[in-house]
C-alpha cells in the first residue's frame, strides 16, 4: 500500500528550507559531498553506492532514483537542505514503520562551508514537526556515534532523550561502530519541536557561532528525490 500523506512537501523557516530532492540535484549532491569528503568520512556509512569522491553522476542519479521509489511507497522523506535557496545538505526521515509503531529515523549532513548558522537543528525541527503533525508518525530516532559530539549537541539542544548505546550498530568508516540512540515522541512536543528550538536558542534559531556539519509550505510534485540509502545517514561534524 502506498502512503503519500504529507509527501511531497516543502518546509521553510526563514532562510532555511527543506524541499524534496530531485534528479537534477545530482550535480550539486556530487560536488558538495566530494568537497566535504574528509568532513563526512568519519561518520559515513560504508557502502559503495554513495561514494564521497567521484567525477561521474551515475551513482548519484541511481541513488536518487532508488530513494524516489522508497519515498513514493511511504518509506522515507528525503529532502535537500537549502539556505537562501542554495543547496547545502541533505536530511532524510527514513526507515519509516507504520502499523502500531509509526516510527522513523532521522539522518542528515551539511556542507562545512555553512556550519555555524543553526541550519541543522532548525532543519531537524522542521522535519520532525512535519513527521508528527503532517504525516502522523509517533516516534523519531537519531542514532549517532558517541565520538560525534557536534551532532549529539544538535539533538540535545532539541530535547531528544538519550536511550543508551546500540553496540556495533552500523558499519561506518571501515568498521562496526557503536551508536547512541536518541529519541523523541509526539507527546513530548505538543506545540512543536521548532517552537521548542526557538524558545531555547540563546540568539534565536540562526546563531552565527559554533559549527554544524554533518548528520510547510504547500505540496509539490518533484522530479525525484533521494538521500543515502541508509536512513540513518551521517550526522557529521559540529552542529
Amino acid at each position: 500500500m502506498y502512503r503519500r500523506q504529507g509527501w511531497p512537501v516543502t518546509l521553510q523557516d526563514g532562510p532555511i528550507a527543506l524541499r524534496p530532492l530531485r534528479l537534477r540535484d545530482a550535480p550539486a549532491l556530487r560536488d558538495t559531498r566530494s568537497r566535504n569528503a574528509e568532513w563526512l568520512r568519519p561518520w559515513e556509512p560504508t557502502y559503495p553506492e554513495m561514494p564521497l569522491r567521484t567525477s561521474g553522476l551515475t551513482p548519484y542519479v541511481s541513488m536518487l532514483q532508488a530513494i524516489r521509489r522508497e519515498a513514493r511507497q511511504g518509506l522515507s522523506m528525503p529532502w535537500a537542505i537549502t539556505w537562501g535557496g542554495e543547496f547545502v545538505g541533505q536530511l532524510t526521515i527514513g526507515a519509516i514503520v507504520w502499523g502500531s509503531a509509526r516510527s522513523a529515523q532521522v539522518g542528515y549532513w551539511i556542507d562545512s562551508a555553512h556550519a555555524g548558522r543553526g541550519i541543522t537543528p532548525t532543519a531537524v525541527a522542521l522535519a520532525v514537526d512535519h513527521s508528527f503533525f503532517g504525516v502522523g508518525l509517533h516516534r523519531i530516532e537519531a542514532n549517532i556515534r558517541p565520538e560525534n559530539r557536534a551532532s549529539r549537541r544538535v539533538v540535545a539542544k532539541l530535547g531528544f532523550r538519550d536511550e543508551g548505546v546500540r553496540r556495533r550498530q552500523l558499519h561506518i568508516d571501515g568498521a562496526w561502530r557503536d551508536h547512541i540512540c536518541y529519541a523523541i515522541t509526539a507527546e513530548e512536543v505538543p506545540h512543536g519541536l521548532l517552537r521548542r528550538w526557538r524558545d531555547r536558542a540563546p540568539s534565536g534559531p540562526f546563531p552565527e557561532s559554533g559549527s554544524d556539519p554533518g548528520s510547510a509550505l504547500g505540496p509539490e510534485d518533484p522530479n525525484g528525490s533521494g538521500n543515502p540509502r541508509d536512513p540513518a545517514s551521517p550526522h557529521p561534524g559540529p552542529n
